[in-house]
């Protein structure tokens, strides 16, 4: 495919025109031209980047291609949150997938309307909406320009991966080479040098995670970001993870009554590290650590965990590691429960227990972390937790 770009504007004359001109032997500034090479038919793909300086043409290439109206800028309602705007008519399993598949998977941030989230957040609710609509063609201008380049790293590996479940072909228009290595295109067009590469291999850019024992002195930095307020847990074993020292990563682990079993609660990953799978491989080696009966009872214990977190719950029932345990729609009595706690407190000697479980029409659905068969013949030796300073 051969895409021919030219563009005119009128040639000024002013003062300050010509002498621009004169100073720095310019001749017009009226006319733009740009001619691109694209071998697209030859094989098939789904992602493609036009990658280059501003104003190298890259905006015109994508208007081009398909037609302006492949161009994709939607438009967000003011009175309505993301969850509602997003295909009105769809599945809302649907939705909230394509929301925890770009990294958008804070919950409070699904009942705000677009206008109020943050650049970051915006960027990420387009990328589900893209997704969740899933056009044949779509062309995505100034990907990634206006937001962190953390942020923009994650959210481009994200949506590529998500993307690529859709069946579609999408061109990314970035001025930023930094997120080609996250998204892995089939091809990519520079308009700096004019070079087109079909099937370059990339290598995604490791992220090397810290895992750390904790108390809860961390927890108030990723408390806003839960969907629950609830008091610690009791007798719980905090692990947080850091990437550069940075954090990234929180569960709680405690145990049930009898020993028997470990119950992990309180995971969060925090709204910049989203979608980079970080948050359940985090949490299986959290959970392989108990299962191998390294914690502090020096016993081997299986973990469970309850979440109502849609797109959690769907990457749990695919793990191999994990077996769905339960699933309710509705909590249990508070009352009984506050009661059984209070009973407990007052035996063990604890004031001030107040709070109580259940209530709710939050589905709450349970796993167990059972380990991969392999990970018996693969350990070689315990992993140290260090404890943090």
């Amino acid at each position: 495919m051969k895409l021919s770009i030219n563009h005119r504007c009128d040639d000024f004359n002013s003062y300050r025109a010509a002498r621009v001109k004169s100073l720095f032997n310019v001749e017009s500034g009226a006319n733009f031209s740009l001619d691109a090479e694209l071998d697209l038919e030859s094989a098939s793909w789904q992602i493609g980047v036009i990658v280059g300086p501003s104003g190298s043409g890259k905006t015109s290439m994508g208007r081009t291609l398909w037609g302006p109206q492949a161009l994709y800028a939607p438009s967000w309602p003011s009175d309505a949150p993301v969850i509602d705007a997003i295909t009105p008519g769809g599945s809302f399993d649907d939705v909230t997938a394509a929301l925890s598949s770009v990294g958008l998977g804070s919950v409070p941030t699904w009942l705000r309307p677009f206008g109020v989230l943050s650049n970051g957040e915006q960027f990420r609710a387009n990328l589900a909406r893209l997704i969740a609509e899933a056009p044949a063609q779509a062309v995505l201008d100034e990907f990634s320009s206006v937001v962190d380049r953390q942020i923009a790293q994650i959210g481009a590996g994200a949506f590529a991966k998500a993307w690529r479940r859709t069946g579609g072909q999408a061109v990314l228009l970035s001025c930023h080479y930094d997120i080609l290595d996250w998204v892995q295109p089939d091809w990519v067009f520079d308009t700096g040098t004019g070079q087109f590469i079909r099937g370059s291999l990339r290598r995604r850019p490791r992220i090397d995670v810290e895992l750390w024992q904790a108390k809860w002195q961390h927890w108030p930095a990723f408390e806003p970001h839960h969907y629950l307020k609830l008091p610690h847990m009791i007798a719980a074993t905090n692990y947080v993870a850091t990437v550069n020292g940075q954090l990234v990563a929180h569960v709680a682990v405690s145990t049930r009554a009898g020993m028997k079993e470990a119950r992990a609660c309180r995971l969060v990953v925090m709204p910049e590290w989203q979608g980079a799978g970080v948050g359940l491989r985090f949490l299986d080696a959290v959970c392989e650590r108990w299962r191998l009966g390294q914690n502090r009872y020096d016993k081997p214990m299986l973990t469970l965990f309850h979440t109502s977190h849609p797109g959690l719950a769907s990457a749990l029932r695919r793990s191999d590691k994990w077996t769905q345990v339960s699933a309710r729609l509705v909590g249990e009595s508070k009352l009984r429960s506050m009661t059984s706690m209070a009973k407990t407190a007052a035996r063990l000697g604890v004031k001030g227990v107040g709070a109580g479980y259940g209530g709710h029409f939050r589905a709450v659905q349970g796993f167990r972390y059972l380990g991969s068969p392999v990970c018996e013949s693969e350990q070689t030796g315990p992993v140290e937790v260090p404890p943090c300073a």
